[in-house]
């Protein structure tokens, strides 16, 4: 009697365990957060005007205020975590932080795997050349043959490897690949149309922007698939910063024009 009451007791536990599992599985990622009180922001640090560290430490740039603004909508409290760009993808899916805010472009491969919010940044690749170069490339075909910088992992170098006969060099960031091609060792370089002016003003190397390459492309903010409560906060919240103004008044803050409307408005 005591040997069937005990096993129907264990059978019970073992259900009501699966249950929870089954339950914390199933847990939403705005559970999660809300629970914690904090947004868990993956960010390179070292992408200015994008998001870097100021003198004092401090992380700032147009990626942070958006971040900032999001979690508030939220109701939750940002916590930044620095990443190298090159492995930012898979400490997203490893759980390390919730979100990516750093200009991760919106793409059909990327959205195989993971979520994305609406976008709050359209841009533009552009090319990067050496100011004594009277070369003209117009596009990416005339590149056949020649030397092009990226950087790992992003978009860019995505592009660049699409096109057939261009000798792709990849690095861990634009620092790296500016000064190469400022040396002689790259044609050109490939990157955001928003922020080469930043780039080449603050690198004090003798490069200038050259042609605008592809079409636009729109960055949001990507997340674990299957959580389908999240989706719809983040996308009620950043419908709602559109909607105030707030997005405008960062990307005029950091650009002088409004970044988070596609360029053809």
């Amino acid at each position: 009697m005591k040997s069937g009451l005990l096993k129907k007791l264990f059978a019970l536990a073992l259900v009501g365990a699966s249950f929870v599992a089954a339950s914390a599985h199933a847990e939403d990622l705005l559970d999660q957060v809300k629970a914690r009180g904090t947004l868990r922001i993956g960010l390179e640090g070292t992408f200015p005007p994008f998001n870097s560290k100021a003198p004092n430490g401090e992380l700032v740039g147009y990626d942070v205020d958006i971040a900032k603004a999001v979690a508030a909508k939220m109701g939750l409290k940002p916590e930044f975590v620095t990443t190298e760009w090159s492995g930012i993808i898979a400490g997203l899916q490893a759980g390390k932080f919730d979100v990516i805010v750093n200009q991760v472009g919106i793409t059909d491969q990327r959205k195989a795997v993971l979520d994305f919010s609406p976008a709050y940044t359209y841009s533009a690749a552009q090319l990067i050349q050496r100011k004594d170069d009277t070369r003209q490339f117009k596009t990416l075909d005339d590149l056949k043959g020649k030397k092009l910088g990226v950087g790992l992992g992003t978009n860019y170098m995505d592009m660049a490897k699409s096109v057939p006969g261009i000798d792709v060099k990849t690095y861990p960031g634009a620092p790296e690949y500016l000064r190469d091609l400022a040396a002689g060792r790259l044609d050109a370089a490939l990157n955001d149309r928003l922020m080469l002016a930043y780039l080449l003003k603050n690198s004090q190397l003798p490069l200038r922007t050259g042609s605008n390459v592809g079409a636009g492309n729109p960055s949001g903010i990507p997340f674990k698939k299957g959580n389908p409560k999240f989706a719809k906060a983040i996308d009620d919240a950043m419908t709602q910063l559109e909607a105030d103004g707030t997005f405008a008044k960062i990307s005029d803050k950091w650009f002088g024009i409004d970044v988070s409307k596609p360029i053809s408005q």
